[in-house]
């Protein structure tokens, strides 16, 4: 069975996190909402969400940040970041884009809009990236939290290995198949 598209909410203003997270609720996905920079990257230690609504300006460390710092981390880097923010300037739409987000909206927006964006940004997503975990022998690949592990222990991996693995682990016919065409 396949899990509800996580939508991690980054948003310190409670009202604004409460309507997203109703709308996503109702439309068929996972709300998870935190309040502040470190909140959210224990959040994303913890399971690796589907999208990121980030807001810029959150209390501590900004979203710009926190986006640039998604971006240069191997395990982060191709999760969709939407900037949800009341930052409307072109100077910051670009800013924003810039820092790493894939797409960008400002305050006030409409939820239709907002919902429609999400499912762009999923659409885009590879389907290696599945949220399921699958094992083979003693090699277990957990596509939520982007970890691999062999008969309990962890193994270390960078993103292109971890994309191969999970489709070969998804299709081991595959491995079969090219097998008996080389051999």
């Amino acid at each position: 069975m396949r899990n509800l598209p996580r939508v991690l909410i980054v948003e310190d203003e409670s009202a604004i996190a409460e309507l997203i997270a109703v709308n996503l609720r109702h439309n068929g996905l996972t709300p998870i909402w935190t309040e502040n920079a470190e909140r959210a990257q224990i959040e994303v230690d913890a399971v690796l969400p589907d999208v990121i609504l980030l807001d810029w300006m959150l209390p501590g460390q900004s979203g710009l940040t926190l986006a640039r710092k998604w971006r240069s981390d191997t395990r982060t880097k191709s999760v969709p970041i939407i900037m949800l923010t009341a930052k409307s300037e072109e100077g910051d739409k670009v800013s924003g884009l810039d820092a790493g987000a894939d797409d960008y909206i400002t305050k006030p927006f409409s939820t239709q809009e907002l919902l429609a964006r999400i499912r762009a940004v999923l659409r885009r997503r590879t389907p290696e990236q599945a949220n399921d975990s699958v094992t083979l022998g003693e090699l277990t690949l957990d596509g939520a939290s982007h970890r691999v592990s062999h008969a309990g222990q962890p193994i270390k991996m960078g993103p292109t290995e971890f994309k191969l693995l999970n489709f070969l682990m998804h299709h081991p016919e595959l491995c079969s198949q090219q097998s008996l065409l080389v051999g």
